[in-house]
């Protein structure tokens, strides 16, 4: 009988992604679709960026970093290939630098135009939904929950 070699396994061992971070957007918000839209065309199918649309019923936070929905949709997040999660300005300043426009973020790196363009994004993420014609988050997540799960209070899972 031959001897399996412990060097030589049958589990495959895991790949790292192909893309360089996994950017999280509200398919449903319009001025993120159109700048999404913009970052894939800047990607141009090299898959440094991959897109997850957290408006998708199929939207799985485990496979996301454990961003759940509204969580995802209070503040953009992004998941680096090494699990870590980022979110808020952090956001555009590595995908911008992964799609070679770094420049377009590097002042915000500086510290006190950083605090306060960090600032203005939260004016922003907290203002968002109103200024694109959108319920609140209490009602988009309520919506969802009644979308997704039945009755007896069984909800559907992503697949």
């Amino acid at each position: 009988m031959p001897s399996l070699d412990s060097s030589q396994s049958t589990t495959p061992l895991p790949t790292a992604p192909s893309w360089k971070i996994k950017l999280l957007y509200d398919g449903e918000c319009p001025l993120c679709v159109r700048e999404v839209n913009f970052l894939k065309r800047r990607d141009a199918g090299r898959g440094r960026v991959a897109f997850v649309d957290i408006a998708d019923d199929a939207y799985d936070p485990e496979s996301n970093g454990g961003v759940d929905f509204e969580t995802a949709m209070g503040r953009i997040h992004a998941v680096l290939p090494d699990g870590t999660v980022i979110q808020n300005l952090e956001v555009f300043r590595r995908v911008y630098e992964v799609l070679d426009m770094g420049w377009i973020y590097a002042i915000t790196k500086l510290p006190m135009i950083g605090k306060i363009a960090d600032w203005l994004y939260g004016l922003w993420a907290d203002r968002r939904l109103a200024l694109t014609g959108r319920p609140d988050l209490k009602t988009i997540v309520a919506d969802r929950q009644n979308r997704l799960c039945q009755p007896e209070g069984r909800c559907r899972l992503p697949e």
